[in-house]
């Protein structure tokens, strides 16, 4: 056993699209999106160790996990989690809370078994309406559900806390201690469309561990957003002492979109479709077209429920990379991003270990630029707004 720790990528945040015999799970998720799949993408397209898959609460997606195990495709780690070549699998669930009086929000949570995640099952299905879908809400009060939880092993991580839809800080609370209790949160995810700066502006998340994930719905996405760790090896039990930051453990950087090219970023105008990227953020009709119809977007939210007149981020947060995916690059298309992946192996590769000269020579200067651009953070964005994803813009100054 490696006693060493060294360095792994983490996507903690992939859901379920079909069971292995078709059933869906999540509705809005891809056919292809099968444990089975999300396993083999990870492993050997995307060079990511460690994944987090959060149907698994779904008795249809155990099936195949067990039936993954018995043929001995995969194995279950006794330090929790389940391997497949040199990625491993934590067993999570997305479920849906909804307070007296206060909008929907996500949680994920982690066991660190099969057997674990399948006596959670049956005390979820005594209280959620269909326990074969993804995001149910759970009609139990939300720090009960973190009890339960903390109780079985497991572990509760507020999902993408500050999108427009179903979050904590976004459609249910201004403060994390109104729902939960502040004691039985592991990490918080922070989403597509904010940063460590735009949590800098917020106090009571300066002591929690922040993760990015991708929340793919497809087999492409994931890896659009992640965490690098610093582990043992990869597996639960060493996930958990990373986010306390145990015996040298701890989420090494974050590596997320800019929330510019995130889909909540700025407030979107449902009347004209204007997306409001302007420096002022308390608008409460378009200024363009008058309309009431907002969505507000995800900086404009923050600042307005933000307890600091600035945003500080904490000395104890590691480096955020601002990430741009392979497949945001204009030009860069499905036979030209093959060509790469036959040649260099992995995303992960790509886009933080190949030279850009080797680049240019599979795919041409003007590409190999643009990914060492996206590397170093220098390419020109257009925001995202109101579902709609931000985008790398075409000229380039």
């Amino acid at each position: 056993m490696n006693s060493e720790l060294s360095s792994f990528f983490a996507d903690l945040h992939i859901h379920i699209g079909r069971t292995g015999q078709g059933a869906p799970v999540k509705i809005s998720g891809s056919r292809d999106l099968t444990f089975a799949n999300i396993a083999k993408e990870a492993a050997d397209r995307k060079g990511i160790n460690l994944v987090g898959i959060i149907d698994c609460h779904s008795p249809g997606v155990q099936e195949d996990i067990r039936l993954s195990l018995q043929t001995g495709e995969m194995e279950e780690l006794q330090e929790g989690g389940i391997a497949y070549k040199g990625t491993t699998i934590l067993l999570g669930s997305e479920l849906e809370i909804r307070e007296p009086g206060m909008g929907p929000a996500h949680l994920l949570v982690f066991f660190p078994d099969l057997d674990t995640m399948t006596s959670f099952t049956g005390w979820l299905e005594k209280r959620m309406k269909n326990i074969t879908l993804s995001s149910q809400r759970v009609y139990a009060p939300a720090k009960v559900l973190q009890e339960e939880v903390y109780a079985r092993g497991g572990m509760v991580i507020p999902a993408h806390i500050f999108t427009p839809h179903r979050s904590i800080y976004g459609s249910c609370a201004p403060r994390l201690d109104h729902v939960l209790d502040p004691d039985l949160i592991s990490a918080v995810e922070l989403g597509l469309s904010a940063d460590h700066e735009m949590a800098g502006w917020i106090s009571e998340l300066d002591n929690y561990t922040i993760l990015t994930n991708s929340d793919a719905h497809s087999l492409g996405k994931i890896g659009r957003e992640y965490n690098e760790l610093i582990l043992r090896e990869p597996n639960y039990r060493e996930f958990e002492k990373a986010l306390k930051g145990a015996e040298g453990r701890k989420v090494a950087g974050n590596y997320g979109l800019n929330p510019r090219l995130g889909k909540y970023h700025r407030t979107y105008c449902g009347g004209c479709s204007y997306i409001i990227d302007e420096s002022e953020t308390a608008v409460e009709r378009c200024p363009y077209c008058g309309s009431p119809k907002l969505v507000r977007g995800v900086l404009d939210r923050i600042i307005s429920i933000a307890d600091r007149t600035a945003p500080q981020v904490p000395s104890h947060r590691p480096a955020y990379h601002y990430q741009v995916p392979l497949e945001f690059i204009p030009g860069l298309g499905p036979a030209k991003l093959e060509l790469l992946l036959k040649s260099f192996g992995t995303e992960m590769n790509i886009l933080h270990q190949v030279p850009e000269t080797a680049l240019a020579g599979v795919v041409g200067e003007e590409l190999a630029g643009k990914i060492a651009a996206a590397r170093s953070g220098k390419l020109q964005l257009e925001s995202g707004g109101g579902g709609i994803y931000g985008k790398v813009s075409k000229t380039q100054k």
